[in-house]
């Protein structure tokens, strides 16, 4: 008798794991209405920092 620990139980139940891909998705929102001014979906490996010139691009200057 063999006993499988998690990871050969799911690999044999379930198949070869995959890497998954997660996302960000950088908001911009408006502080007084609360509306979403702007909006960016990156890779997990952007942060916030890099994204806010684009951000702050897609929102009109004379807003």
């Amino acid at each position: 008798m063999k006993f499988l620990g998690e990871g050969e139980w799911k690999r044999k139940k379930h198949g070869p794991e995959y890497r998954r891909q997660w996302r960000k998705l950088h908001i911009g929102i408006d502080a007084k209405t609360l509306q979403i001014r702007a909006v960016q979906l990156t890779t997990n490996n952007v942060s916030d920092s890099q994204v806010l010139g684009d951000l702050l691009n897609q929102i009109p200057q004379d807003e």
